[in-house]
């Protein structure tokens, strides 16, 4: 089923870069469109398993958007690079970092879409703001603690004459604090704060590379926050979160805890077949790595008539005894009986052996229950075990 519609853009959120948070319709929609325009905080992982789902690939076009990277792509220009996809009669997904319409610049280019009468849609993600501090082990808000919370970017327009944040108003609001993009204004908005009358001993904390396996946390006071920012060396993307709620982290810290987590930090390189690879690379995120599947090997089937004449050729009847060394070696037999209209009836009779659990369960997907299966996991393994069977005239 289509998902996406020609000649329409979809401003989506691609969340805060844990690519294990992007929601279902955008996900969906990266796997059908025919153009990706996306930001320089989308996650390298996202995109990698996007090229890896698709049958055939979507045009990639980055649009860069890094706060004080001169090479980052001018607004002018990816609003007109957009405009022209969707007249060319492609569907557009246009990824964005976090949520589209908080401190996304989504919203300027759904005005321009409009303007220039092309069919857009949004399609919300997970917002910085609120996944950093939950993966930091701080709740924006809780009872008896903060009933409100405020998101605020310290990064304003810098065509502006004077900022548009009343920092007193804020300061004696009560409510968590999230600053965006603030690193470099950290200072001027600590002291803007405290002279607005905010505790200099408030609970903060500053978030480097939120939900990322390299997520760093830094805990300060407000007062001391900007210093340890610096001596950490924390630079953007970081988001800081000033409020009582802060002093909830020692309690509910979850996600970037070594001994939960012990890989956290570490980039582990996957070089297993894309088909093979999904699995080990959950179990070590699952673990706190970085994962990067790189392919060293392809599976690709080679001439299948051996394997037909086999089944179609007078039936397996005539074999005692079949080995599968393989999950592919499953799958490729399973798809040769499926074609010849056949299914596990067919195996009825013959000695069936898995190398290995994995091999074995694929085979037990398909209600194939392995006869004979090695204690080591290697053919020599498979021959220890058959020399008995067939001993025995099986």
């Amino acid at each position: 089923m289509k998902t996406a519609r020609s000649g329409t853009v979809y401003l989506a959120g691609a969340g805060p870069g844990d690519p294990g948070l992007l929601t279902v319709r955008a996900s969906a929609l990266l796997d059908d469109c025919d153009a990706i325009v996306h930001d320089a905080l989308v996650a390298p992982e996202l995109l990698s398993a996007v090229r890896a789902r698709r049958a055939v690939p979507a045009e990639m076009h980055f649009a860069g958007k890094r706060g004080g990277d001169e090479s980052s792509a001018r607004q002018d220009e990816i609003t007109a690079l957009l405009v022209h996809l969707a007249r060319a009669g492609k569907s557009v997904v246009r990824l964005k970092g976090g949520d589209p319409f908080v401190f996304g610049r989504g919203s300027e280019e759904a005005q321009a879409l409009a303007r220039a009468n092309v069919p857009f849609e949004v399609v919300p993600g997970v917002t910085a703001g609120v996944a950093a501090p939950a993966y930091a082990g701080i709740p924006v808000t809780h009872r008896g603690v903060a009933t409100g919370v405020t998101f605020v970017t310290g990064h304003e327009d810098p065509g502006k004459a004077a900022s548009q944040t009343n920092w007193k108003a804020l300061a004696q609001s009560g409510t968590t604090i999230v600053l965006y993009m603030g690193v470099r204004s950290l200072p001027r908005t600590v002291q803007a704060l405290i002279a607005g009358g905010m505790s200099p001993d408030t609970p903060a904390a500053a978030i480097q590379w939120a939900t990322y396996p390299i997520q760093r946390t830094v805990e300060a006071t407000l007062d001391t926050l900007a210093g340890r920012v610096d001596a950490a060396g924390l630079t953007a993307p970081v988001l800081a979160i000033i409020g009582r709620v802060v002093s909830l982290r020692d309690e509910i810290r979850w996600f970037d805890v070594p001994e939960r987590r012990p890989l956290l930090g570490r980039r582990i390189l996957v070089t297993r077949a894309t088909s093979q690879a999904s699995t080990l690379s959950e179990q070590l995120r699952a673990l706190g790595a970085a994962v990067i599947e790189m392919p060293a090997t392809r599976v690709e089937p080679l001439d299948r008539a051996p394997l037909i004449a086999a089944i179609t050729g007078g039936g397996l009847s005539r074999y005692r005894h079949i080995v599968f060394t393989s999950q592919n070696a499953v799958h490729v037999v399973w798809d040769t009986l499926r074609a010849a209209g056949l299914d596990a009836r067919a195996l009825a009779g013959i000695v069936v052996s898995a190398v290995g659990p994995a091999t074995a369960g694929a085979l037990l997907e398909h209600g194939i229950a392995v006869d004979v299966s090695p204690r080591r996991f290697v053919a020599e393994g498979v021959l220890e075990q058959v020399e008995p069977v067939l001993a025995a005239g099986r």
